[in-house]
């Protein structure tokens, strides 16, 4: 063991969870001193995103973030910053560091409001999710997933030097003992009966199992030194492979197959049938909570459940133009099967022609991009097939790239089996996760000196993903969407969203079952039932979450109507999109402030 694993191990026996920590706040009068001090938090907190921007002082490091000291670390922490807050006000800072200040606000109490809540636990890893304190992993974005996918070599973890290889053992020093303490956790969630539904468990099951009992050569967590670059003398690369081959039989293995032993045989069969957060104490008060923390609304389960239901009935009448457009004989549901099934629709032999294809949209975007936007990011992104061993059940997404630019944005596609990977979605998906969409919107955030640092990284679910799905909407205006089926690609991009706000509240707030979740989806949209299933096991997984990609884009699109109305022939879209995209993730409520005060300047 290094001489970490030791401190930890030390730590563990002294029945510590974490050090005792304090967030250390420098008053200059200045508050951009309080801003700063407010992002080197959030790197503390959260190293891998730190990684992922590109900043490396903690490349070593994953926070136990479910154990009791650092849950109180994080209590102290954001009611140091609330207090110093409370010595700038508002009236007295200036028009951009009051928008900060209110984002920073409102962070810091939405996350006291969780840490405070019986079920959640703050400051997760993953996409800046909560999870849930006795319930800490899950099939999907969970850590130990994430950590997969690190452990490669091909994603935002370095391998560049023989301290990046060196910095990635202490990681997984750190990484063990974050799974050591999920098995406790989930053991006091035994004896409450706070487990995960079965279907989730058994969905975790293989995904261990797949670092089992396999060859070293095969191992992800090995890959790094089967691929060192020139740099690395070969004396370095010898003991590399040693040490690398040490931590995975010694200490990973042991730990999969103690991890997989639990969940086999003590933690599946007290599982529970049931599907939805209410089940569990305090869990529609936690759900209500989620909405609030996902949304940044005060909107309620039952309204949006309504709102959902409402979008789903509009964007049917869209389908049904689509596809009597098409000259299609027959119902929806039979469209949706034909849409599936078209042959025309899944024309690829590889996995490189639907990579370039990709890059052709690219190439037929970027000739309108202009007549819509003033800003462009300077950071590029690539397109990649999605890793292997999560694949099958992966989403397509994009991962930012550094902050300094030099490592591109990744545009992950996952393509399971080629010859049924159907491109009815492409142009729409291609314009959620990487042009005007994320890449687009988190790079300009990341490269933004006008902000302070803490609102660069990719945060505020709701203005992320809703910016994203408006800039689905936007193929027309960019050139694409001449062919009807990639418009009805969109159309059911847009509904696979507007059902997510039916079937998230119907799961967690309105006693809907699993099947009768996957049921309402398969009736409304043109996805496979394997597609479905994923996502509605997603949605009991990380509730609230999926609302917030219709929610964010609702609100986008009725900013923009309102100004184009008040404002009239002054309207300048590509003036409407400077300010959306010019301070970074705001929670809707400010979103609206700004765009009113930039609609009233024209006065």
């Amino acid at each position: 063991m290094n001489c970490k694993g030791l401190i930890l191990a030390i730590i563990l026996l002294l029945g510590a969870c974490t050090p005792e920590r304090k967030t250390t706040i420098e008053d200059t009068g200045n508050i951009d001193s309080l801003f700063v001090a407010f992002y080197d938090f959030q790197k503390e907190i959260n190293p891998i995103e730190a990684t992922k921007a590109g900043i490396d002082i903690y490349n070593d490091t994953v926070v136990n973030y479910i154990s009791d000291g650092h849950q109180e670390f994080l209590r102290d922490s954001y009611t140091s910053f609330l207090s110093e807050l409370e010595k700038y006000p508002v009236s007295e800072l200036s028009t951009e560091d009051a928008l900060s200040a209110r984002v920073l606000e409102w962070d810091c109490r939405m996350k006291l409001e969780g840490l405070n809540n019986s079920l959640v636990t703050m400051a997760s890893p993953i996409y800046n999710l909560p999870s849930f304190e006795l319930m800490p992993l899950f099939q999907v974005q969970s850590l130990h997933l994430y950590v997969a996918q690190l452990a490669g070599g091909t994603s935002v973890q370095p391998f560049a030097t023989k301290e990046d290889y060196e910095n990635w053992l202490h990681r997984l020093e750190d990484y063990l003992q974050f799974l050591d303490t999920c098995m406790e956790h989930m053991r006091e969630g035994m004896k409450k009966e706070i487990v995960l539904p079965k279907v989730l468990t058994l969905k975790m099951l293989p995904q261990i199992k797949a670092f089992i009992d396999i060859p070293l050569e095969e191992n992800l967590f090995y890959q790094p030194v089967l691929h060192f670059p020139e740099a690395i003398q070969e004396d370095v690369r010898v003991g590399l492979k040693a040490d690398y081959e040490r931590i995975i039989t010694q200490e990973i293995l042991p730990m999969y197959e103690e991890l997989y032993q639990f969940l086999e045989q003590e933690y599946l069969p007290v599982c529970r049938e049931t599907d939805g957060l209410s089940a569990l104490p305090n869990g529609r008060g936690t759900y209500d909570y989620l909405i609030r923390l996902h949304t940044t609304t005060k909107m309620t389960a039952e309204e949006i459940h309504a709102l959902g239901k409402q979008e789903v009935e509009r964007i049917t009448g869209e389908m049904e133009k689509v596809k009597e457009d098409l000259g299609f004989e027959g119902e929806l549901n039979d469209f949706f099967n034909m849409v599936r099934t078209k042959k025309e629709l899944m024309p690829f032999e590889n996995p490189e022609k639907v990579i370039a294809h990709f890059n052709g949209i690219r190439e037929r975007l970027s000739l309108r991009l202009d007549s819509v936007f003033n800003l462009r990011p300077k950071a590029d992104f690539i397109v990649k097939r999605t890793e292997a061993f999560r694949e099958a059940s992966a989403s397509a997404e994009y991962v930012p790239g550094s902050k300094d630019a030099k490592r591109p944005g990744t545009f992950y596609v996952p393509i399971p089996d080629v010859k049924s990977y159907n491109v009815v979605h492409d142009e729409a998906l291609f314009l959620h996760e990487a042009i005007p969409g994320h890449h687009y919107q988190l790079s300009l955030q990341q490269e933004n000196q006008g902000l302070p640092e803490f609102l660069h990284p990719e945060s505020m679910g709701v203005f992320v993903e809703g910016w994203a799905l408006y800039a689905e909407s936007l193929g027309k205006e960019l050139g694409l969407y001449e062919d009807p089926y990639q418009y009805f690609g969109m159309l059911s991009m847009e509904m696979h969203r507007a059902i997510r706000l039916v079937v998230d509240t119907g799961i967690h707030a309105m006693g809907w079952t699993r099947e009768d979740a996957i049921a309402y989806s398969l009736a409304h949209e043109a996805e496979s039932e394997e597609g479905i299933i994923a996502e509605i096991e997603r949605y009991m997984a990380t509730p609230g979450q999926a609302l917030s990609y219709k929610i964010g884009q609702l609100k986008i699109l009725q900013l923009r109507n309102k100004a184009k109305t008040e404002l009239g022939p002054k309207f300048d879209l590509r003036e409407f999109h400077d300010q959306v995209l010019g301070s970074g993730s705001l929670p809707l409520v400010l979103l609206e402030e700004k765009i009113n005060s930039w609609i009233a300047s024209y006065e």
